[in-house]
């Protein structure tokens, strides 16, 4: 083992791939490297260690993460380079064999990193450290800060719901939580820090309570007693798990903001079927319905897929028929990737890859129409907007309380504060509306 003293000499590396809970974490590592003393290098400096937290969504984030890794290998031959993360977990002997990749953590314990990272400069040999999926059962906690005013509040890990399509269940191991009291605690860290919004994330956030206690309701109770704390956004919830008390609760609470993501995945019922969900294409758009009831102006994302095994012509354009009709904000198209040991591939009916990028572009088109119809709605009114950093000095932005961008000019004065601004026009260019300050 080395000392402190030695250890505070270092400089690391960041590289995050993939969701906001792999920010989360990436975020934990650090504070746990710079507890030893290890900074973060600054860009014209060489690191001696690099952390990349991998992701192992589609096929072509796999390809991704070994691009990066070589490509971080090679700018940094002198580093130790250590790889973490879903692609780490589910493909260790392939990391470990990549040049330059000195260490392999798995998803359970990443919380050991710097352990890790002490014996390799003990012994000077390559290890690779992966717990079997079966014996994945501790939840680590995670917050994290970017470089804007939100932080990633990591509430739950895993999932139990094995689609069909997805690998992330072997990746991240059965559904775990933290503590309410632990995780209510980490907010208000997060507000002594003067933090003002706290995203709440997971891979199936929704699921709350296994292995702890209460329910998801329970938990957005709680947090929404934390004294500074201005804003809270719900991440990705399945529309199954997300209930009527937690939709009200929303609708009620000054903190909890007018936004969701929810997963929809197809609009066909037969596909669903295939893909092994947990709900029928009705319950969504009851889900949205009842989102619209009570908050007529909530920002609600959907993700989707297109191009799924079985996704047959006819099934496709039900799909888009069914989601053209749904009152939701912006689609999250993402095109179906063949994993590995998914039950998927026995499914006949392939869709070809021309066909679905094709769909994925429809789809994508219908999203830009939903967003900019949304967008046209909110113009006049006036919306709290909580500012972040300035953008090339001339102008800054910030969101309002439902997730629209709005650019105003810049004042370091806001960074950090939540103002009423009056949305004026939309810039067209990148979904961004131009504000004006009272």
């Amino acid at each position: 083992m080395i000392d402190n003293t030695i250890f505070g000499n270092l400089t690391a590396k960041f590289v995050t791939l993939g969701c906001k809970l792999n920010f989360a974490e990436t975020s934990t590592i650090g504070k746990l490297l710079a507890e030893k003393g290890v900074r973060t290098a600054t860009s014209d400096e060489q690191p001696d260690i690099c952390i990349i937290n991998t992701c192992t969504v589609t096929e072509l984030a796999n390809k991704k993460c070994r691009q990066e890794i070589r490509k971080i290998a090679k700018e940094h031959p002198e580093a130790v380079i250590v790889v973490t993360g879903c692609y780490a977990q589910l493909r260790s002997e392939e990391v470990a064999q990549i040049e330059g990749v000195d260490i392999v953590v798995g998803n359970d314990q990443k919380g050991e990193i710097v352990d890790f990272v002490e014996q390799w400069y003990t012994e000077r040999r390559p290890m690779t450290k992966v717990t079997p999926l079966k014996d994945m059962k501790r939840f680590i906690p995670s917050c994290s800060r970017g470089d804007r005013t939100r932080y990633f509040l990591k509430v739950q890990d895993g999932c139990d719901y094995y689609c069909s399509y997805c690998t992330i269940p072997r990746a991240r191991g059965r559904s775990r939580s933290g503590r309410i009291e632990d995780l209510v605690e980490q907010a208000r860290q997060v507000a002594a820090e003067g933090g003002k919004e706290i995203v709440i994330t997971g891979v199936n956030i929704g699921d709350f309570g296994k292995f702890s206690e209460g329910t998801f309701y329970d938990l957005a109770r709680a947090l929404d007693e934390v004294d500074g704390i201005e804003r809270y956004r719900i991440s990705s919830i399945e529309p199954d798990l997300l209930s009527d008390d937690t939709i009200r609760f929303v609708a009620e609470s000054k903190r909890f903001m007018p936004h969701f993501h929810i997963p929809l995945q197809s609009g066909n019922d037969e596909v669903l079927r295939l893909m092994r969900r947990h709900y029928d294409r009705a319950l969504f758009a009851d889900k949205i319905a009842r989102i619209r009831e009570v908050m007529p102006d909530a920002f609600i994302g959907v993700d989707l897929i297109t191009g799924m095994r079985g996704e047959t012509p006819e099934r496709f354009e039900d799909s888009y028929e069914f989601i053209a009709g749904l009152d939701i904000t912006r689609l999250h198209v993402f095109t179906y990737s063949e994993r590995p040991n998914t039950q998927a591939l026995n499914i006949d009916y392939v869709v070809s890859p021309q066909e679905r990028h094709e769909r994925t572009r429809r789809m994508m088109a219908l999203s830009d129409r939903k967003l900019s119809a949304f967008i046209d709605s909110a113009l006049g009114e006036t919306r709290p907007v909580l500012f972040e950093h300035t953008l090339h000095g001339a102008t800054m932005h910030g969101f309002t309380d439902n997730y629209l961008r709005v650019e105003v000019d810049a004042d370091p004065l806001l960074f950090n504060t939540v103002v009423p601004v009056q949305l004026v026009k939309a810039k067209g260019s990148d979904d961004t509306i131009i504000g004006k300050l009272p």
